[in-house]
């Protein structure tokens, strides 16, 4: 007869031996008498857990095996395996090789280059090699929309040389105005448009404005016999205009209302030049100097700058408003900054007066300026390096200078 407390350690030691049995071994079985449905369920749902399939949702496949046959692999030396004789193709995994093999070849250069090696090739390069270890990729253009390279539109017969239309600059102008007691004197600046599309020019002693957009022409004032206008310059928002007088007088205009706003002395002789800088008008005269004026301020000019020999004719400001410059008829063209008193640079390479001035607003420090009959050039300096860049003779004189857009060629 068996010890109680034999067969009860004996039953004890059975059910831990079974409750640390992995799942999958079935031939232990637990002790109970009298199972319930719900437990039993549960048992068998956690040893069977492989075959059950929840019907409450669908299962999918934890992982994505992308088709390998179309990849370039040859662009990172990798070398595929080559298909055993017994191997099946899966559909739809570039098992289709009964295309063309003319398209195959154009669809291939046109999408990996014409130094991709065919299908066959790929399993040429050495195995085990690192994926990291590039080969140098085919350039292609960037310039086309096509699916098809350059290149490869060349092999088709079409040159693959891309042909600019030289610009056609008309020779006839498409407007003409007339201009009745404009003044033939080139060290006057009797015309200048606004940003609002205004044109704005000194006739005799009246000062008229032409909008662009309407054609409609308005005279905004008469000097009167004893005064004329000698320089006119918009203001950057294009709402005021200053007007430069023969007196040696600036006044300053609002262009909307034809209103006198404002008007300042300071020069003896007559104001050729004008240029704004914000707030800041600058203006030139006969008498050598260049007075720096606040229309914010109740003086009518914050300070002077000399250094000219001669009349002042041209005034710009940089578009950062940071240098001015100012030429003259020394044949000199000086560079100021906002607090300096006397030229910061100084160019004598010009032989005649300096008038068309025109800062660069693409790069800084790039200056044009060009000189009068004697000269007939247009000269480039850098003001950053203090170095003169180009030159080119235009064959005549030089009167104004709008804008530098296409410079930065010239300027490498």
């Amino acid at each position: 007869m068996a010890d109680p407390m034999i067969s009860q350690s004996t039953q004890s030691t059975l059910k831990i031996a079974a409750s640390t049995t992995p799942r999958h071994q079935h031939h232990l079985h637990l002790e109970n008498p009298t199972p319930s449905p719900s437990s039993s369920k549960h048992v068998n749902r956690l040893i069977n857990s492989n075959h059950y399939i929840s019907p409450s949702r669908p299962i999918y496949s934890d992982r994505f095996i992308p088709c390998r046959s179309s990849s370039n692999f040859a662009l990172f030396n990798i070398s595929l395996p080559q298909p055993s004789a017994t191997a099946g193709i899966s559909p739809g995994c570039g098992g289709k090789e009964d295309n063309p093999s003319a398209y195959a070849a154009l669809l291939r250069n046109a999408l990996f280059g014409p130094q991709t090696p065919d299908k066959k090739d790929w399993g040429a390069g050495a195995a085990g090699q690192n994926i990291f270890r590039y080969k140098m990729e085919t350039r292609q253009s960037l310039h086309s929309l096509s699916p098809f390279g350059f290149d490869d539109m060349s092999d088709l017969g079409v040159s693959n040389v891309a042909i600019k239309t030289p610009r056609k600059v008309s020779r006839s102008p498409y407007k003409v105005l007339d201009a009745p007691a404009l003044q033939d004197d080139f060290y006057l600046n009797l015309v200048d448009w606004s940003s609002h599309n205004v044109l704005a020019v000194g006739l005799g002693n009246c000062v008229y404005l032409w909008n662009a957009c309407s054609s409609k022409v308005t005279k905004l004032c008469d000097l009167g016999n004893d005064d004329g206008v000698c320089s006119v310059g918009w203001a950057h928002r294009g709402t005021h205009l200053a007007i430069g007088t023969s007196n040696g007088k600036v006044q300053i205009w609002d262009a909307s209302r034809c209103k006198r706003i404002r008007t300042m002395e300071g020069h003896r002789l007559r104001v050729g030049a004008l240029a704004w800088s914000s707030s800041m008008l600058s203006s030139g005269s006969r008498d050598k100097s260049i007075l720096q004026r606040d229309i914010r301020a109740r003086e009518d000019f914050v300070s002077k700058l000399s250094g000219h020999k001669s009349e002042v004719c041209g005034l710009k400001w940089s578009y950062d408003n940071r240098e001015l410059a100012s030429g003259g008829n020394d044949n000199r063209l000086f560079v100021w900054n906002q607090h300096s008193s006397q030229p910061v640079l100084k160019y004598c390479d010009h032989t005649a007066a300096v008038k068309a001035i025109a800062w660069s607003p693409h790069l800084h420090g790039l200056l044009a300026s060009g000189g009068g009959t004697a000269d007939r050039c247009i000269r480039f300096w850098n003001t950053t390096t203090n170095s003169h860049l180009s030159c080119i003779d235009t064959g005549s004189q030089v009167n104004i200078c709008l804008q530098i857009t296409v410079i930065v060629l010239l300027y490498r």
